[in-house]
């Protein structure tokens, strides 16, 4: 049994969660995301427009697998380009990448090569204006999700796999939010506006 939500069990809980926690009042809101389509998309429908990100570690993930189908794991040529395209994703978003890619692309590749490189175009052209890595850094914000799933893994997971704990998942869902609202820096702020 999946205790994860489908889209629009996600939708309804998140409108609520906004309605309750007052989130968007300041104007100024922030996403960061893994580049799944339903996401942005339900992000715009609860907030607007906002500030979008594409998760650093999921962008860097799909550069990763261009290069090992371009070089191989572990080779000399591999690690060269793991490097330099992290640099230039952080340095200049898809302005730097894009180039290599055009050059790259006049290569002659393998069909296995040859879709790769298209992938993962694809991936960074649909998500070109969330990779403003550098400003965001510049402002403090985070560009990667790991932080909150390393908190979620182990603040939640401590209090949620005890031994003997077994969970309905209406319960489970309830008390990972109550988890995280207690970690953040909204659990005044939930209290003051819980019914």
């Amino acid at each position: 049994m999946s205790f994860a939500p489908n889209k629009d069990e996600f939708s309804k809980r998140f409108h609520e969660w906004q309605r309750r926690l007052r989130l968007g009042s300041t104007g100024d809101i922030s996403a960061l995301g893994d580049g799944a389509v339903w996401i942005w998309s339900l992000i715009l429908i609860v907030f607007g427009k906002v500030r979008e990100c594409l998760d650093i570690y999921h962008a860097l993930e799909h550069l990763s697998d261009t290069g090992k189908a371009l070089y191989g794991e572990g080779t000399v040529a591999y690690e060269q380009w793991r490097e330099e395209t992290k640099r230039e994703l952080l340095k200049s978003g898809f302005e730097l990448i894009d180039q290599r890619l055009k050059r790259l692309e006049q290569e002659k590749w393998k069909e296995k090569e040859k879709e790769s490189l298209r992938l993962l175009r694809g991936y960074l052209e649909n998500n070109r204006e969330r990779l403003g890595d550098a400003a965001r850094l510049l402002e403090g914000r985070a560009i990667g999700s790991g932080q909150v799933e390393g908190a979620c893994k182990n603040l939640m997971g401590k209090r949620l796999k005890q031994t003997w704990a077994k969970w309905k998942p209406d319960r489970l869902n309830r008390m990972a939010v109550i988890c995280a609202i207690r970690y953040s820096d909204q659990w005044k702020k939930y209290w003051k506006n819980a019914k």
